[in-house]
């Protein structure tokens, strides 16, 4: 564990600065794009880490031992869940804390699990089989620990809560019964917002969802628009880098059920859904066998870390 953390090549390195008048403005250190990459493919290397697998075990502990390494306070919300199928299955939800010791604090989020059914996949044949999910899941988390590797340096003014969401993706398949109000979906933020601690709130919410996808972009998300503009607003205005302009659209997507449904709606944290999608639907190889570290774009990754990073430093 400790040798693969230490294998990454950029350190945070300070931004130079420029004769631009919104200059004081930027926050003063890069994302670094290979180290999200590094976090894509080692949770990867464990396989598809759908629920009840050694491989969701094995993911699991490599996550909360990397958000240790970088001095966050780390705790672990274990349940049982039951699926569309009946079937139940140990879970976890992750939270890395920094500063628990702030009231003042800020959620960033994202679920790690593995869809176990390739249903979206060209070849019928290959349906049944799991997803390694290195966009639909591994990508959000690895922008998290990104993140969280340069967050004492970067010493936002408050308390950031890195929450890794278990089971999102065991939503029915087209074969199964589906819930028409999307209930088989978002398992592990469902239970996490309905046994927060008591007094728990926080300012706002974002959570990453698909952010690697080559053939992406973003823009605002219904649900997101409907509680919380104002965060939305205030998220795509720190779209300052090159790659993110590009990248964060000012223009209106389509609803989605995703994590940020019962963080709105159960918790009452207003939180925006960074997803990415395509104009006509979500990535071409979403929920498909071809959702592997290959086709992640480090362009994308840190588009949206480094547009994160912006949004933190300007807290206050």
């Amino acid at each position: 564990m400790a040798a693969l953390l230490l294998l990454f090549s950029c350190t945070g390195k300070t931004k130079p600065a420029t004769a631009d008048a919104d200059s004081a403005r930027i926050v003063p250190l890069e994302f670094c794009a290979d180290s999200a990459m590094k976090f894509v493919e080692a949770q990867c290397n464990f396989g598809a880490r759908t629920p009840g697998s050694a491989a969701h075990d094995q993911c699991a502990a490599y996550i909360a031992d990397a958000f240790r390494a970088y001095g966050l306070s780390v705790s672990e919300q274990r349940m049982t869940l039951q699926g569309w199928d009946g079937k139940t299955f140990p879970c976890v939800n992750i939270t890395a804390a920094y500063k628990p010791e702030l009231q003042s604090r800020v959620v960033i989020a994202s679920h790690w699990d593995s869809r176990p059914w390739a249903d979206n996949d060209a070849d019928s044949a290959k349906h049944r089989q799991p997803v390694m999910a290195a966009n639909d899941g591994a990508s959000g988390v690895a922008v998290m620990l990104e993140l969280a590797r340069q967050i004492s340096t970067l010493n936002p003014a408050v308390g950031v809560d890195f929450v890794c969401f278990d089971a999102e993706d065991y939503g029915a398949p087209y074969w199964g019964k589906q819930a028409e109000d999307g209930s088989d979906w978002c398992l592990g933020s469902r239970y996490w917002a309905q046994n927060l601690p008591e007094g728990y709130r926080p300012r706002y919410g974002v959570l990453l969802d698909m952010v690697g996808g080559a053939d992406t972009f973003f823009s605002y998300e219904y649900y997101s628009r409907q509680y919380a503009s104002d965060v939305m607003a205030r998220l795509w205005s720190c779209a300052l880098s090159d790659e993110a302009k590009s990248l964060f659209k000012s223009e209106d997507g389509t609803a989605v059920m995703d994590d940020h449904v019962p963080m709105n709606q159960i918790a009452h944290i207003p939180t925006v859904d960074v997803i990415g999608h395509t104009g006509q639907g979500f990535s071409s190889t979403w929920h498909t066998t071809t959702d592997i570290p290959q086709n992640i774009s480090a362009r994308h990754l840190k588009a949206v870390g480094q547009t994160l990073m912006q949004m933190l430093f300007e807290e206050n």
